[in-house]
């Protein structure tokens, strides 16, 4: 009754802060700054809004798992312009993962004190906050790391076969989330292969878990394999984050260790607050002295999967106090809060008694300060990250949403690419099945290679040299369809967008 009664508390301010939060971030309009966030609330959208909807809308380069959340919610037009549609599973899953975290806790360590430290220095940070309250997926991928980590300690205390399939089931789910959750089924199989107390079941134990989680990554190679030909599509075809990072150059910490750790060490301290660092480097001890090191070991795994990213070319960090001022997947450096949260759960291990819900208080308040005394979201390192690398792209939006929701009429078609460009439709209200775009096999892939003969859409809405632009010169030259540009949108730091219609 009572652990029922504290997980009910629990619950109720989670749900609180989270709403609070969606609601806060809604208000002031920073929902869709991140430009993954609308490519995120869009890839939903399509599956069951396309000129071809169904399975193929899925994709290749982002695993499946949120945007088959948000298919519940962007079906209505009012969510899915305003980014809600996108927010609402977000924050869903900063609640989950909040209440898998106390409970592991509370579990691992006994204590009710340990656990809200955890739970305090996790659920009350603002870059998590700001970005549970957007489309984006980190929060998703912790309901799922969390999830993990509660039942590999309940199977560790009980020997539950159901405890055992519940860990599978949550690490398939997290492999359908983020590529992190591929990372961590090794790891996890060698740790129930560890902790299965009866010599003759380790074996069955981990091959259990490890067939349940692994679903999820053969399920994908399937999906990939499938539709595109190639397995590994998602890894090393042309829109996988490896082959961007290719064609955008070497970045620091390319097969460069020091560099690696400097970048993300940098980020994590960013995103976590220095006062959440100090409470885990203290508690850190108490974890090691009370033998609590599974969780610590555990929530380490997706800042590896990063640093060895940046290791391996395959993902970069930029942060402005390293590198000209520039931010690029500061929030990145998030993956260590969890991490960071656990451990600081561990300073409370070190007092005893009465005193330890006075040690709880003050290393809640430690972790907080920071944000306490600097408030304004300037300080938030992932919100900043995403006013200023959006700020060109919210006003060619704008300014081409306007323009097309005045000039458009339903039914004449629009010719476009996937990506920043159905940001414009969204914001003019105009369905995305009404454009064909580079998902709409092989209605794209005939429009674009003789657009003379396949190209019959009245509008066409293009990033200057891009597949469309190109394909809108070549209709004229082989007396195709003509187009003439009517809208031109030139700003500092943007790509210029073209807007053309069929005379």
């Amino acid at each position: 009754m009572k652990r029922a009664l504290e997980v009910g508390i629990v619950l109720a301010a989670l749900a609180a802060i989270s709403v609070g939060a969606v609601a806060y971030v809604h208000a002031r309009g920073w929902t869709l700054y991140y430009g993954d966030a609308e490519a995120h609330l869009n890839s939903a959208r399509r599956i069951i809004d396309s000129r071809t909807p169904g399975y193929d809308q899925v994709g290749t380069s982002w695993l499946p798992l949120p945007h088959l959340l948000a298919l519940a919610f962007a079906g209505g037009d009012h969510l899915w312009r305003s980014g809600l549609a996108g927010a609402i599973p977000s924050a869903g899953c900063f609640i989950t993962a909040g209440l898998f975290l106390f409970a592991a806790t509370r579990r691992a360590t006994q204590s009710l004190p340990a656990a809200s430290v955890a739970l305090g220095l996790f659920a009350l940070n603002p870059n998590l906050l700001y970005l549970q309250s957007t489309p984006m997926t980190e929060s998703v991928l912790m309901a799922g790391v969390m999830a993990v980590l509660y039942f590999t300690i309940l199977f560790h205390q009980t020997q539950s076969i159901l405890a055992l399939v519940a860990a599978g089931a949550a690490s398939m789910l997290t492999s359908l989330a983020r590529y992190e959750g591929w990372f961590l089924i090794p790891f996890v199989t060698i740790y129930v292969f560890s902790v299965a107390r009866r010599w003759h079941l380790r074996l069955l134990a981990a091959v259990l878990f490890g067939a349940i989680a692994s679903l999820g990554p053969l399920y994908w190679l399937a999906h990939n394999w499938w539709l595109y030909g190639n397995p590994l599509e998602f890894y090393n075809g042309p829109y996988s984050a490896k082959a961007i990072y290719q064609r955008s150059g070497t970045y620091p910490g390319d097969h460069d260790w020091r560099k690696a750790w400097l970048f993300f060490r940098t980020a994590a301290v960013l995103c976590s607050g220095w006062g959440v660092v100090i409470i885990a480097a203290v508690g850190l001890a108490g974890c090691l002295i009370r033998r609590t090191v599974w969780p610590v070991m555990l929530l380490l795994l997706p800042s590896a999967f990063y640093l060895w990213s940046m290791y391996s070319g395959t993902a970069a960090i930029f942060v402005p106090q390293l590198w000209y001022g520039s931010y690029y997947n500061t929030r990145y450096g998030l993956a260590a809060l969890p991490l960071f949260a656990a451990a600081g759960a561990g300073f409370v291990l070190l007092f005893r008694g009465r005193s330890r819900a006075f040690a709880a208080l003050a290393a809640i308040l430690v972790g907080v300060a920071p944000w306490i005394a600097a408030p304004e979201p300037d300080r938030w390192i992932c919100w900043k990250e995403s006013q200023v690398n959006s700020t060109a792209r919210r006003a060619w939006t704008t300014e081409a949403a306007r323009f097309m929701a005045d000039h458009y009429h339903r039914g004449e078609g629009i010719f476009t690419s996937f990506g920043d460009l159905p940001g414009i439709l969204r914001e003019a209200g105009i369905p995305l099945r009404e454009s064909l775009h580079d998902c709409n096999e092989p209605w794209w892939m005939a429009a674009t290679a003789r657009p003379d003969l396949f190209l019959h859409e009245e509008w066409a809405i293009a990033i200057s040299g891009d597949p469309v632009a190109t394909a809108i010169q070549r209709a004229s030259f082989k007396n195709g369809p003509h187009y003439r540009l009517i809208k031109c949108i030139m700003l500092k730091d943007a790509p210029v967008i073209e807007i053309y219609k069929r005379d």
